[in-house]
């Protein structure tokens, strides 16, 4: 037997997932459950993670590491997680190496690696989306913004771990990102900026498996992205999520597949970078049509921890067919439910924030196929679980209702002892 057609056997994976969040650990939460794992290995993994898979200490962004660690462990399956490494090519490296592997090469990632490259994508194969214009200097930038005026969205062209992304209600503030992103706040993210309009509409998340040819959607969910209640305060990584987004009817979705997924599709192919992973369409709705935000090129974070908590052990079935090219065959079975999860993040964040609070309580918390905690940033040091990071803590319940889901997520945050940490209290507010 060949190492690409073990999902279709049957026969037991030695799966590797790459990344150490929330993200990471409700993949493996998932996949755990499901009897074709046979080995399951994260790195670098979190203090959460540890709890049910091996974890490793591994470079995610050093191909050449992570190609010899699947050698040396037997390693059928590997799952990127987050977008650094993907970027950094290293879905291409373990593909050419015979290992079975879900994640887009370099080369089509860059729909996320680039919002110049998206808006290129769209004007080619006409999806609806935001005007915009680009700018590789502050000059430029600031005479169009002038003209333009505000609301106005300023972007980081590259990756700025979901902070690159300026939504101006005023001039000052646009002129303000452009001379931070040119001041090189984001680094070689900022090297070039693109300036859009401003789209009025509810936001929602799209996500989509496709293997190049075929392409299945893959849930709905909605973000939470300000720091405070009400939506107000600085963009975040996301505060919390929610599944599914009844914003995201059906008749949205068929039309965002027609206009604007299987396009892209089409024309990533054409231009010989087939796609080849998950697809997430960041969405604006309005007036029952949907227009691209932009593009991810794996799942969202918190949003995979709400997909993760429905789905259970079919997702290993879906991603492994999605990886061996027959997702023809393949189809998600959605029961009639919700998830909701809340992020628990260190005081401070999305500035700066101390690292090494001790979290007491996650002991008290229910652990079943209704309530989870999954860790974002922890690392367990003599036997305590600290803070690791900005966010630190997905709180996530299920429920027959939204509002269910919220009371048994919210309860469990009660259940915590972290003075340090903060959350939002509103999470779901748009749905309920």
């Amino acid at each position: 037997m060949t190492r690409g057609d073990k999902g279709q056997a049957g026969a037991a994976v030695n799966i590797l997932i790459l990344g150490g969040g929330g993200r990471e650990h409700a993949l493996a939460w998932a996949i755990k459950q499901n009897p074709k794992t046979d080995r399951l290995i994260v790195a670098p993994g979190n203090a959460g993670i540890a709890m049910l898979a091996e974890v490793a200490d591994l470079d995610v962004l050093d191909s050449t590491a992570v190609v010899a660690f699947c050698a040396e462990n037997a390693v059928d399956f590997v799952i990127v997680g987050p977008e650094a490494p993907l970027a950094a090519g290293v879905a291409d490296a373990t593909r050419a190496a015979g290992i079975l592997t879900f994640g887009p090469s370099a080369q089509a990632a860059r729909l996320e690696a680039s919002k110049a490259f998206t808006k290129e994508i769209c004007d080619a194969c006409k999806a609806p989306t935001a005007a915009y214009a680009r700018f590789t200097s502050a000059a430029p930038a600031r005479a169009y913004i002038h003209a333009q005026g505000a609301p106005i969205v300023v972007k980081a062209d590259g990756l700025a771990a979901g902070k690159g992304v300026i939504v101006a209600l005023t001039e000052a503030e646009a002129l303000a990102a452009i001379d931070d992103m040119f001041g090189g706040e984001f680094g070689a993210a900022g090297a070039e900026v693109v300036i859009e309009e401003f789209m009025a509409g509810e936001e929602a998340s799209f996500f989509i498996l496709t293997d190049g040819v075929t392409a299945l959607p893959f849930g709905t969910a909605q973000d939470h992205k300000r720091v405070g209640d009400g939506d107000t305060g600085p963009n975040t990584g996301g505060m919390g999520a929610y599944s599914p987004a009844p914003v995201l009817s059906q008749a949205i979705q068929d039309q965002a597949m027609a206009e604007i997924v299987l396009p892209t599709i089409a024309e990533m192919a054409r231009r010989g970078r087939p796609y080849q992973g998950v697809l997430y369409a960041g969405l604006m709705i309005q007036d029952g049509k949907a227009r691209l935000v932009e593009y991810n090129a794996r799942f969202g974070d918190p949003e995979a921890q709400v997909l993760m908590m429905r789905l259970g052990a079919q997702a290993l079935d879906v991603l492994l067919a999605c990886a061996e090219g027959r997702l023809d065959q393949a189809q998600v079975n959605w029961a009639d439910d919700h998830a909701l999860t809340v992020v628990m993040a260190a005081k401070g964040y999305p500035a700066a924030y101390a690292k090494g609070s001790e979290i007491k309580g996650l002991d008290r918390l229910p652990e079943d196929s209704r309530h989870m905690a999954f860790h974002a940033g922890t690392l367990e040091k003599d036997g305590r679980i600290l803070a690791n990071g900005g966010r630190v803590l997905n709180i996530t319940a299920r429920g027959d209702t939204l509002a269910e889901a919220r009371n048994r997520a919210y309860a469990m945050m009660d259940l915590l002892d972290w003075p340090e940490g903060f959350c939002r209290s509103d999470i779901g507010w748009r749905a309920l």
